[in-house]
């Protein structure tokens, strides 16, 4: 890997996450909201955070390229910080607490540390590639469970199925699965690292919506399967290994 210390890293990050908590939480409730060119909200909380994020993450890492939701690429082709400074934006723009921060390091297109933090809840994960996955300090591992029909199914939102080309998909899961839910965005990733959802089906995401979920999910024990959506944009099966290859089983062929 380079050579890349992943645990100071890790500090690093959860240090960024800070920051971006001290941009986000005082704005909560009290911010105006603008609509991006793509039709997506965005607020200043997003952009102070991301500010904040990047600066400290540069300070640290200098050498490290950074992508980001608002501000886009910047640096070299080495190892990159990837950076959504609120996931959710439809939610914290409505009063909605289950808003999310995610950052991610990727090196060589692979994701090998994950932090997804819920600043609203004071609740954070945090892992990287062979140290395990854990929620405010302490280990956690996704459900074992196997049976769908007994299983705490979540999902992201029904349009984003149909940008997927895979409507089809929502449909069945919605007559076939007693407990679905719709547990969005990087709130319900949280839940399934946690144990307490035992997977989840999130598509038409961006890199910085996946890449700490990738990681996280396999320190966590779990699995993730990501497939590529006629848009070129990502959908992830993730959670109990019993359930996800019946889960993925649902989605188009890719």
């Amino acid at each position: 890997m380079g050579g890349i210390d992943l645990e100071a890293a890790a500090r690093v990050a959860s240090e960024a996450a800070d920051k971006a908590r001290a941009e986000i939480l005082p704005r909560f409730r009290s911010v105006a909201v603008e609509t991006k060119a793509d039709g997506s909200p965005v607020t200043e909380a997003d952009r102070a955070a991301e500010r904040a994020i990047r600066a400290h993450l540069g300070a640290a890492f200098p050498d490290f390229g950074v992508v980001g939701e608002e501000f886009g690429s910047e640096g070299g082709a080495g190892p990159q910080w990837i950076v959504d400074p609120i996931d959710g934006t439809i939610g914290f723009s409505r009063g909605i607490p289950l808003f999310t921060t995610l950052i991610a390091l990727v090196e060589d297109g692979r994701p090998v540390l994950g932090l997804i933090d819920c600043p609203a809840l004071d609740e954070r994960y945090l892992g990287w590639l062979g140290g395990g996955c854990r929620r405010n300090g302490t280990a956690v591992r996704v459900s074992q469970e196997t049976d769908l029909r007994r299983a705490l199914i979540s999902h992201g939102d029904p349009f984003c199925f149909d940008r997927f080309g895979a409507r089809d998909a929502f449909t069945r899961m919605a007559c076939e699965i007693p407990m679905l839910r719709g547990y969005t965005d990087g709130f319900g990733h949280a839940q399934v690292l946690g144990g307490g959802v035992d997977a989840m089906v999130d598509l038409d995401l961006n890199p910085w919506d996946a890449a700490a979920t990738q990681v996280l999910v396999a320190e966590a024990g779990g699995r993730c399967v990501t497939r590529t959506g006629p848009n070129g944009k990502l959908g992830l099966v993730f959670g109990s290994p019993g359930l996800v290859d019946q889960l993925a089983e649902f989605l188009p062929r890719a």
